[in-house]
């Protein structure tokens, strides 16, 4: 796969999805970063800012996402936008990285859940490194498996997560890029 066929798709936002558009700008991989007015933004390479139309796209019921999650979401417009920016990074991604933490329920914890949970709907690989377990975990269907080391096989990827990202997601990130761009 030439780099310069690929496209990362994430959310400009610190953290992991910064974590991913630096590794993705060091290996010279196009970056799109969806993002909207009023967004305090890590990253300033790819910006994409959504207009309200299209945020409307990515739109979902806050009590849907909180009964599929296990748990609630606060009920403001700026948390709406951050799920509806999160659909669009999954809708145009072919598969899914995330770094952050997989609970006993198999959902990935925080905000970015919704991203790996509609990565499961749409039926799309996702891969999870879990900054807990200290390892890449692969959604089967059914649960999340050890994955190994994942290589990234499709031109239009995603990669989003944590705003608390550790050692060990950023080297499990730049890790993901070395060995799919080297």
């Amino acid at each position: 796969m030439k780099r310069e066929e690929c496209i990362l798709f994430s959310g400009a936002a610190g953290g992991a999805e910064a974590e991913f558009g630096a590794a993705a700008e060091r290996h010279g991989i196009e970056e799109v970063n969806f993002t909207f007015d009023g967004h305090r933004d890590a990253r300033s390479r790819g910006i994409r800012v959504l207009t309200h139309e299209e945020l409307e796209h990515g739109d979902v019921s806050l009590s849907y996402v909180s009964k599929l999650m296990h748990r609630r979401y606060p009920d403001t417009a700026m948390f709406k936008k951050v799920l509806q920016c999160i659909w669009h990074q999954v809708n145009n991604g072919q598969e899914i990285y995330v770094v952050g933490a997989i609970q006993p329920d198999d959902t990935v914890k925080g905000g970015t859940g919704w991203g790996a949970e509609f990565a499961k709907l749409c039926n799309k690989p996702l891969f999870v490194f879990d900054q807990e377990r200290v390892g890449w975990f692969r959604w089967n269907g059914d649960a999340f498996e050890r994955a190994g080391d994942p290589v990234i096989q499709h031109r239009h990827f995603t990669g989003t997560g944590t705003r608390f990202v550790k050692e060990n997601g950023r080297a499990a990130i730049q890790g993901l890029f070395t060995r799919s761009f080297a």
